[in-house]
């Protein structure tokens, strides 16, 4: 099945290659069009075939895919990645660690110079192909100079060219596109910068060189041109703004100094897609489809489950004043580790979602979901202050997701080294949960594991209490796991009579959520990916049925297929409609279904509320030496203070005694890059890089 839709991804790519050529344009265009267009559904027809169908095909059937490996997956339990994965251990080293760039793996550099070269390539043969058809006569026809005629060809083949770069795919939670090649939305998000970079830079060009021309040739009044045949001017412009509006706050030293501004001006897409459509008609509109219609579904699925409010059970905030969150989880709902979910709180805001990776394991805590927040920021900070008030007694939250990652293989390395700075220990608690369940069976074979975090204060030690949930009969010393802790900013740990070590390392807190409350689920259910396959395929094929009829019973009977009478306008807006209300209907239905058929069943399975408004200290007293849940946890510590870790010398070490390593690095770039660099180098050949990024 993936042999299959590599290939038909590759004959996509070929379609948007061959495209630009003059003999696409002066043969095969003419054919290709006079064999697809038709009386339902006109001009669109063609690109709808070409362009659209493939990629929803492999969506569709990736579905199907993705369903059968997670079935596989559960009859045979968690396990590794197996033969292929190892023999692609390879691809996956890093080829490029220092660079804007960041840490570049052999399949990432491979794919982007592809990409640039079918970027490049069509750059070069739009302009040039239509350059050669702009003469002096050609020019004089229509009262311009020839180097005007240049420049509005120039800019019309610039904006050819940036239809090619679908921001879309990468931020389509559910979609199982970025599944199939081992992504999440989360780990992809610096493809969708890059891509909005290099679209606004031939958008802007585009736009820039039709004002140029306008200017010089005395026609400013175009730019309040809406023709009712042909493109809209004060739509693209419309569309150029808020694009640029966008554009401007995503810069990094904009963005982490003023994230709300960043957050509220990227709703500014919804305009820019609107007035984009206005502007190239629904038909060139279908070249950017794909991803569109994918985030389109993912997006009112999100709105669906955000819409229902999930039961907050228990709270612990640290000394560090860090804290985790559990929520109640629905009964045989199961997810990876580094699962990333998205929470809104809304008595803090309520349009601000953010995203946190999930610390629990689903098998060692079937009935619970955890997510540590650091905090760090206004909106944690309120977080923090609302969980501190002795009065609470409930917090209303709504969460999507858990989106889980696409390839998890820790499991098939000999050991583990986990490299965390700060915050980023995050996703490895969950990864050491896992471990442990896993442990917990004695056929089962496990990794060893050195994880090596460094921290700011010893305060921020407490979060190394987290790698136990609240509450587990699980036996943690199966696990050979040895935990390496750096302080950097202080050269011992705290004195006994220190104020700051009498503080309490650890408060639990109980709520009282509403019976009304729900589990974290699934939006789709259990076989969500089924589900996600009926909604792509069957909203698809009910918008091409009444677009078909509306274009062959009233659209047709006024234009003829000529494009010179029906206003595209209302088109493009008419065919908008239907699209909505097809995923609408079918989305709506498949969640409606399934929460009707699981809803029920799950919340007779859940553990009943707790009906406490008790604060319960754990007993600890300080972020080392007081008392510690686990044994072995206090044996597997080492702590070192004002010192960093010298990493090549520990991962070197940690190296010559497995033949087969898993080295995964999150935290600060520095960091990761630091980490890449160690295990590119000839010497570390058995050490294999894995990079764990959560940052926009």
């Amino acid at each position: 099945m993936r042999a299959l839709l590599g290939l038909l991804f590759l004959g996509w790519l070929m379609i948007w290659a061959v495209m630009p050529t003059r003999i696409y344009r002066d043969k095969w265009s003419s054919k290709l069009e006079s064999a697809t267009i038709s009386t339902f559904l006109g001009m669109q027809g063609t690109w709808i075939l070409i362009i659209t169908f493939p990629i929803l095909f492999i969506a569709v059937v990736g579905c199907l895919y993705l369903h059968l490996m997670e079935k596989n997956r559960s009859r045979g339990g968690f396990s590794g990645g197996g033969g292929l994965i190892r023999r692609l251990r390879a691809w996956r080293r890093p080829a490029m660690v220092r660079g804007p760039l960041g840490v570049i793996t052999g399949v990432e550099l491979v794919f982007c110079i592809m990409f640039m070269i079918l970027v490049i390539w069509a750059l070069y043969t739009y302009i040039t192909g239509g350059l050669s058809d702009v003469s002096s006569k050609l020019a004089a026809e229509y009262g311009e100079k020839l180097w005007e005629a240049k420049l509005y060809d120039v800019g019309l083949q610039l904006g050819l060219a940036g239809n090619m770069c679908a921001l879309f795919f990468p931020v389509a939670r559910s979609s199982s596109l970025l599944p199939l090649v081992g992504l999440t939305s989360e780990s992809s998000i610096r493809y969708h910068v890059w891509l909005g970079h290099l679209v606004m830079l031939l958008f802007s060009a585009h736009g820039l060189c039709y004002l140029i021309v306008w200017v010089f040739d005395g026609r400013t009044n175009e730019l309040l041109k809406w023709a009712r045949i042909g493109v809209s001017n004060v739509a693209g412009e419309a569309a150029l703004v808020c694009g640029l509006a966008m554009w401007a706050v995503t810069f990094p030293r904009i963005r982490r100094a003023i994230f709300e501004l960043f957050f509220y001006a990227h709703y500014l897409y919804i305009p820019f897609l609107f007035f984009y459509l206005l502007h190239v008609s629904f038909a060139t509109f279908c070249l950017v489809l794909p991803g569109v219609y994918l985030f389109i579904i993912d997006r009112f699925l999100r709105l669906l489950q955000s819409r229902r409010r999930v039961r907050l059970l228990s709270a612990r905030l640290l000394q560090s004043e860090a804290m985790e969150l559990n929520f109640a989880k629905a009964p045989g709902f199961s997810y990876k580790p580094t699962s990333v979910v998205f929470i809104k709180v809304p008595s803090i805001s309520s349009l601000q979602w953010h995203p946190f990776t999930v610390s629990s394991s689903a098998g060692l805590e079937p009935e619970n979901l955890s997510v540590v927040i650091k905090k760090d920021g206004r909106w944690t900070q309120k977080l923090f202050e609302l969980l501190s008030q002795p009065s609470l007694q409930r917090l209303e939250v709504a969460v999507e997701g858990p989106y889980s990652p696409g390839s998890i293989d820790f499991l098939s390395y000999d050991s583990l080294i986990l490299v965390s700075g700060g915050s980023g220990i995050t996703p490895f608690i969950s990864i050491i949960r896992e471990l442990v369940h896993h442990s917990s069976t004695p056929s089962n074979k496990t990794p060893t594991v050195l994880l090596i975090s460094t921290f700011k204060t010893a305060a921020d030690l407490t979060v190394l209490h987290l790698l136990l949930p609240m509450s587990t009969t699980t036996n943690f010393s199966q696990l050979q796991l040895q935990v390496l802790a750096f302080v950097t900013r202080e050269q011992q740990p705290p004195l006994p009579h220190d104020p700051e070590a009498m503080k309490p390392g650890i408060r639990s807190i109980y709520l009282n959520p509403n019976p009304s409350d729900g589990a974290v689920a699934p939006v789709l259910g259990p076989k969500g990916w089924l589900w996600l396959a009926a909604v792509v395929s069957s909203s698809f094929l009910a918008f091409l049925f009444l677009i078909g009829i509306l274009t062959r019973y009233y659209i047709y009977p006024i234009d003829h297929n000529t494009y010179e009478v029906y206003s595209y306008t209302k088109m493009a807006l008419l065919y908008l409609l239907i699209m909505f209300w097809c995923i609408a209907v079918m989305a709506g239905f498949a969640v409606l279904w399934n929460k009707n058929m699981n809803c029920k069943e799950a919340e007779k399975e859940l553990m009943p509320v707790r009906m406490t408004d008790a604060l319960a200290p754990v007993m600890m007293t300080s972020a080392v030496g007081g008392e510690i849940e686990s044994e072995a946890l206090l044996g597997a510590l080492k702590v070192h203070y004002g010192e960093r870790p010298n990493l090549k010398k520990l991962l070197l070490e940690f190296g010559e005694k497995s033949s087969a390593i898993g080295v995964m690095a999150s935290g600060p770039s520095s960091l990761r890059r630091e980490v890449a660099a160690i295990c590119t180098a000839d010497n570390a050949e058995n050490l294999h890089y894995n990079s764990l990024s959560f940052t926009w």
